[in-house]
């Protein structure tokens, strides 16, 4: 039998479309039988988080972080055109039309088809992000874990 193939994707963006192309990309490749893995690091930290607010002790600066960050995925602000939030209506209007997949959805679908979502402890420390923020069932790994997915993957992405 053939060793699975296996893809990674870095995502450092916190940018609706660009944290879509990623899920998108990851669920195409694990409906071909990829093993896919997608570490979320700074800004890409978002799509992870929860959408309700968690009360955690934190000092101030991880409290502004906390603050100015979208809380979870459907809040992040587009790369291009996001005319002070009203480009990511626009553009969920538009996808609805079209019957496309809103990042959301695209998270639970990875999920369900067994994408390894880690989020990077490092950044977590540096941001304030505790556990009891993000989403459940997801990893917690440094860049060392991504390398190691990394070195063995026929695909590599940075996003």
């Amino acid at each position: 039998m053939a060793e699975k193939k296996k893809t990674t994707i870095v995502l450092f963006s916190g940018d609706y479309d660009k944290a879509m192309a990623a899920y998108i990309i990851a669920n195409g490749a694990a409906a071909y039988d990829h093993e896919v893995t997608i570490f979320h690091t700074f800004w890409g930290l978002n799509a992870l988080r929860k959408d309700e607010n968690i009360m955690v002790k934190k000092g101030f600066i991880e409290k502004m972080f906390a603050k100015l960050m979208p809380r979870g995925a459907d809040k992040m602000g587009l790369s291009k055109m996001n005319f002070a939030g009203f480009g990511p209506k626009m553009i969920k209007d538009i996808m609805k039309k079209h019957n496309a997949m809103p990042l959301p959805q695209l998270i639970e679908m990875a999920q369900e088809q067994e994408i390894k979502l880690v989020a990077c402890t490092m950044t977590m420390d540096l941001l304030g992000l505790k556990q009891e923020e993000l989403m459940e069932n997801i990893e917690y790994a440094g860049v060392a874990a991504y390398l190691a997915d990394a070195e063995e993957g026929n695909v590599n992405l940075f996003i």
